[in-house]
């Protein structure tokens, strides 16, 4: 059973809010010229994480982080959309947060924590797969892994008549006049003023649905980004990396790894219209991201006005990598966008519109990284964090060391001085976690080495120490292990395994031995999305 070493009123109030598919050198603090002065500002006051690590994509990553576990013990090996036939029905393979998990809103609530989430789930539908059904006392949520984000309820895929979303476990319609980032902002405002008063702690899990495709933003947003991006990919690339250096987010000289970017057409071979409609998509995408700071600095200026700013813990990060893999890919959606959605020059980002900015933007804002989501290379396992802890050391600095998404459940609750209950919570048996507190590490104790391992879509990695082992499939890899120190080759550019057979054959054990662990099923996979990369017709082969 969960247990607190003292119910007082000044246990921290715990607070995660989480960009959905944002890319890592897009906001200002990791390199961006992305205006977003609220999360800078979080930055100068805390810790920038430049080695924290998810999962390939959203709601493998986001069962981590609420569990502290491996997805694949979660429910999520694979997200429930993408299941193949030889995963439906396998434990680990639910599609949903499982009950062998004891997740931080349940542990924390036992503990005597408000709790409380608004924004994209993502991690089941059912009655008894909903926030409320898992410890959170209040909610507003998407079901699904995306929609439109006004109010015309437009569903990610046609396979659903509308969008989903649940009011404190009500299926509801959403307002008019909705917008996603505003509207998740407001609730999460709305439950923290109804429990001010009475002294209790809150867990406040804000996860918005930007800047996910469909790309969208309101008209001044936008505006506010015209022509910023009329020079194209390699010159914002080019920008982003001299001020990464200058940032000291990357070491000085760090050339970027793009092995896509002379496959797919570049910017001067586009044509007029196409590189106009590659410009406004990024404008979209940049104005979503910009208007999510906003909205997080009204959450920020709410709790500093009613005095909880000073003794609540803030992480800020992004589920996965930016997303370069096309809507249009996924079952039926190709036909479905084109024949139903106004995607015109004009029309680009407004409501009526189903966009995403495509596989060279993507690349830019993963920079300096190889590949973006769905990879288990760096650009789609490693996401921008920034972690506030009041009266922590080091404000401003930035913290190298790797994390993952599975160690902020025992950071939180070992600030929150509340234990997991092990292997059984509440009559079930759970797993243990699996994360560590990222404590020891920000105050800069040598910790021991461990073994991470990553599985989607039958895309591996696994990292033990400065060496990292992928296997991707071509074009992406050779199919086989790949061996990279990351230490001298953060880009993971040049391939060791050659040279470095007994490496190979310690961390293909090491991948074995967490495969087993979480009883990883490998399958063939029969999908186009993630696996086809195209623009304008010319593909990476």
């Amino acid at each position: 059973m969960a247990s607190c070493s003292a119910l007082a009123d000044d246990r921290p109030n715990l607070l995660i809010i989480v960009a959905d598919d944002m890319g890592y050198s897009d906001i200002g603090s990791f390199g961006g010229e992305i205006e977003t002065p609220n999360l800078d500002a979080l930055a100068r006051n805390g810790v920038r994480l430049t080695g924290f690590h998810t999962a390939p994509t959203c709601s493998p990553a986001r069962s981590m982080l609420l569990t502290g576990t491996d997805n694949h013990q979660a429910g999520l090996g694979n997200m429930a959309e993408l299941l193949q036939p030889e995963q439906k029905g396998k434990p680990g393979y639910e599609g949903y947060l499982n009950q062998r998990t004891a997740n931080i809103a349940e542990v924390l609530k036992a503990a005597g924590y408000h709790t409380y989430t608004t924004g994209k789930w993502h991690l089941g539908r059912a009655d008894d797969q909903t926030p409320g059904a898992r410890g959170f006392e209040r909610s507003y949520v998407l079901l699904q892994g995306a929609a439109s984000h006004y109010d015309d309820q437009i569903p990610d895929r046609n396979v659903d008549p509308k969008a989903l979303y649940r009011d404190d476990g009500k299926l509801v319609d959403v307002p008019k006049g909705f917008f996603s980032t505003e509207f998740y902002t407001d609730k999460l405002i709305e439950y923290l003023d109804a429990d001010r008063q009475d002294g209790k702690p809150f867990f406040a899990y804000l996860a918005y649905t930007a800047p996910h495709w469909p790309l969208q933003a309101p008209d001044e947003w936008i505006r506010k980004y015209e022509g910023r991006y009329a020079g194209g990919y390699e010159k914002v690339r080019q920008q982003r990396l001299a001020r990464m250096e200058k940032l000291g987010i990357i070491a000085p000289g760090t050339r970027p790894n793009t092995p896509m970017r002379n496959a797919l057409p570049g910017w001067s071979e586009l044509t007029e219209q196409q590189r106009m409609e590659q410009a406004r998509s990024m404008e979209v995408y940049a104005a979503m991201i910009d208007n999510m700071d906003h909205h997080i600095g009204r959450l920020l200026d709410h709790l500093k006005s009613t005095g909880k700013l000073d003794n609540t813990v803030i992480l800020f990060m992004s589920d996965n990598g930016a997303d370069g893999n096309s809507p249009l890919d996924l079952p039926g959606s190709r036909q479905w966008i084109e024949s139903t959605f106004d995607n015109s020059l004009q029309n680009m980002g407004r409501k009526g519109s189903f966009i995403d900015y495509g596989a060279q933007w993507a690349q830019v804002s993963a920079t300096p990284w190889l590949y973006y989501k769905g990879f288990t290379s760096q650009g789609g396992i490693v996401a921008p964090a920034i972690l506030n802890i009041p009266s922590m050391q080091g404000q401003g600095s930035i913290n190298r060391e790797v994390f993952s998404v599975m160690d902020v459940m025992p950071t939180f609750l070992e600030l929150a001085h509340v234990q997991h209950p092990g292997t059984r919570f509440q009559g079930r048996e759970v797993y243990p976690m699996q994360g560590r507190s990222m404590l020891p590490a920000l105050a800069g104790q040598a910790q021991p080495e461990r073994v991470i391992g990553w599985e989607l879509l039958g895309r591996r990695a696994v990292r033990k120490g400065d060496w990292k082992m992928i296997s991707l499939k071509p074009p992406y890899g050779t199919g086989r292990w790949q061996l990279y120190d990351i230490a001298r080759d953060p880009t993971e550019a040049r391939d060791i395994s050659a040279e470095n057979p007994q490496k190979v054959a310690e961390l293909a054990s090491d991948w074995d031995t967490y495969a087993a662990r979480n009883q990883v099923l490998t399958t063939p996979v029969n999908i186009k999305y993630g696996f086809q990369t195209c623009l304008y017709g010319k593909c990476f082969r």
